[in-house]
């Protein structure tokens, strides 16, 4: 059975198929406004947002399926939040934000917490249906000299990602613990997502 992946984000495709799991993309038309479904609401908890927004992703993913009369086939959608107490911390808006958000978490405890959403379409009498988890783990930076976080800064790693920095990449040498999902970290928690691929029918290895 293909899996739909409705993520530009290579680090999920990866997971996928280390896992077995083969999968296509269902990415945005032009004109769709794929941003605008990340805006944050006033006051809003972070727990909340990121399991609100992989829903609205979800929606909008499946509506594109049928709008490209594609063959029906599970959607996952996924979402990836950065929180320090309530404060949400999503993906720079350039490298003085990226380095904004290191100090932050500079020798700080934080929340990373991934919503996944899995959905299927309607098809003749079966209605559409949908399920969706939240992995919630806990990442401890050692403290980071402003010299140290301008250079990863300039290396371009952290743009793009939510608190500006990515796990598995130079960001693990100031990583001192972690407590939680690894895989979820990366942006796709694999005990979570196995479990939703298995409640929509979809096999893979181990399973």
């Amino acid at each position: 059975m293909t899996l739909y992946l409705a993520s530009q984000s290579p680090r999920r495709r990866q997971l996928l198929e280390q896992w077995g799991v083969p999968c296509e993309l269902l990415l945005p038309d032009a004109d769709e406004d794929a941003e605008a479904l990340e805006a944050v609401r006033p006051g809003e908890a972070p727990a909340v947002y990121v399991q609100r927004v992989t829903a609205l992703k979800l929606q909008a993913s499946l509506a594109r399926l049928q709008r490209r009369g594609l063959p029906a086939a599970p959607v996952l959608c996924a979402d990836t939040t950065v929180a320090l107490g309530r404060r949400i911390l999503g993906k720079p808006a350039d490298e003085a934000d990226a380095r904004r958000m290191l100090a932050a978490l500079s020798g700080q405890r934080h929340r990373v917490m991934t919503a996944v959403a899995v959905g299927l379409p309607a098809v003749r009498e079966r209605p559409a249906r949908a399920w969706q988890a939240l992995s919630t783990s806990w990442v401890r930076f050692a403290p980071m000299t402003p010299a140290q976080i301008r250079a990863y800064v300039a290396t371009g790693e952290p743009m793009g990602k939510a608190g500006a920095y990515a796990i598995q990449g130079l960001a693990a040498m100031w990583i001192a613990h972690i407590s939680g999902s690894h895989s979820g970290i990366m942006g796709l928690p694999a005990h979570e997502t196995a479990g939703l691929l298995r409640q929509a029918g979809v096999r893979f290895v181990g399973t």
